[in-house]
């Protein structure tokens, strides 16, 4: 058994193996409230790496609803009730038990090797799904929730009464990852120059723990190939400074790419490092299940505050009202607006970024500008209520 610190729990934890972390570590911020759910992303991703025979059913990079939408199936309201009761503490400590700790699991008598007869797995909560929960990626697509509409209804609040939204997900590329953690012959492991987790095909021996291991359904076997395959993080491209395919195609430019640190080694120029550190307004995706994800997400901020805490964790209600002030033009927050502005604005990876009176400017590793944004655009307020149409308007801006 090792203990291993995972600071988004505020704790220490177990873990299969010890704690090694990369040199850099890959990391994304998506912001849920531009997300239009147009599956750009998705398309970019099977088109590149996904289009064998076999791979069908794979969607490396897929769109959900929330809360009625999953890929594969049920695979969040699986886990999580599989976890049972997760609470957190008031000074931001995770009281509950992780995957890796719910089944009370000896990991003293469990040898860190590549024995296929050492199942690691044995000791991670999860499931594998059936193949038909992969078969529905669209199901409960713009689905809502909460209180019915009726004719005159008319929304003012910042939260929502009726409200879905769209959860963009793709391969955390964890730091302490389950499915390198369940793979009895280590054919998963992390790169130490990026954090990137890759899947070595040609050792893989098809025994889907890695599947039944990840609890974010992002492991996937290919009866064809005969082996699990999994998102890459479009490394080939990262390697040469660029962002994700993914993140490229994103019409909505709601995806930031960059190195994460750790809170105590954060660099505040970095956007990713930035946005989860010092402005606090990304969240990871249920950090209680204890794997420490690398994707970070803005919480929608017409959303109510307990059904995003059980999924982000209990610093919610503050990133929305963050996002709130950085979006009505506080100035205070100008430094947020600037990188927000920045997201998705240039092929290539943003290693710093500066905000000037009239600009947000994004550099690569070389120092030299790929991203040049203006801080104010023309701005048109329209009234809430529209006389004319007898009819309340939901957008105003």
């Amino acid at each position: 058994m090792a203990e291993v610190y995972n600071w988004q729990i505020g704790r220490e934890m177990e873990y299969p193996y010890p704690e090694a972390r990369p040199e850099k570590q890959w990391g994304a911020v998506f912001d849920l409230n531009k997300c239009i759910a147009c599956q750009t992303c998705s398309l970019s991703c099977k088109t590149t790496w996904t289009n064998n025979e076999g791979q069908e059913h794979m969607f490396w990079n897929n769109v959900e609803t929330k809360p009625y939408g999953s890929y594969p199936l049920q695979w969040d309201v699986d886990i999580l009730d599989r976890l049972g009761v997760h609470e957190w503490g008031s000074d931001g400590v995770y009281d509950g038990d992780t995957i890796f700790e719910v089944r009370d699991f000896d990991w003293e008598s469990m040898a860190a090797d590549d024995d296929p007869e050492t199942m690691h797995s044995e000791g991670i909560e999860g499931f594998r799904p059936d193949d038909e929960d992969w078969a529905q990626p669209n199901l409960g697509e713009d689905e809502p929730t909460g209180q019915e509409f009726e004719s005159d209804t008319h929304i003012e609040e910042d939260h929502h009464p009726t409200w879905f939204f769209y959860l963009p997900r793709v391969c955390n590329h964890c730091t302490f990852a389950a499915c390198a953690g369940g793979c009895p012959v280590q054919a998963i492991y992390k790169r130490q120059e990026d954090g990137i987790v890759l899947l070595d095909e040609d050792s893989c021996q098809a025994f889907q723990e890695c599947v039944r291991a990840c609890p974010y359904g992002k492991s996937i076997y290919n009866s064809v190939a005969a082996n699990s395959q999994k998102c890459v993080g479009c490394y080939p491209k990262v390697e040469q400074g660029k962002v994700p395919q993914c993140f490229e195609n994103c019409l909505g430019k709601i995806r930031m790419h960059g190195w994460v640190n750790q809170p105590e080694n954060a660099n505040t120029s970095a956007p990713v490092d930035y946005m989860v550190h010092e402005a606090e307004v990304a969240l990871p995706l249920y950090p209680q299940l204890g794997l420490e994800p690398n994707v970070y997400y803005i919480p929608p901020i017409n959303v109510p505050t307990d059904y995003l805490e059980q999924m982000f964790g209990p610093g919610v209600e503050q990133a929305q009202e963050t996002y709130r002030k950085a979006r009505r033009g506080d100035e205070e927050y100008r430094k947020l607006r600037g990188v927000l502005h920045l997201m998705g604005s240039t092929e290539w990876r943003i290693e710093e970024f500066e905000v000037t009176d009239e600009e947000a400017i994004g550099y690569d590793q070389d120092g030299h500008t790929v991203a040049r944004v203006p801080m104010e655009e023309p701005r048109y307020e329209r009234d809430r209520f529209d006389g004319q149409h007898d009819a309340y308007r939901l957008d105003i801006a």
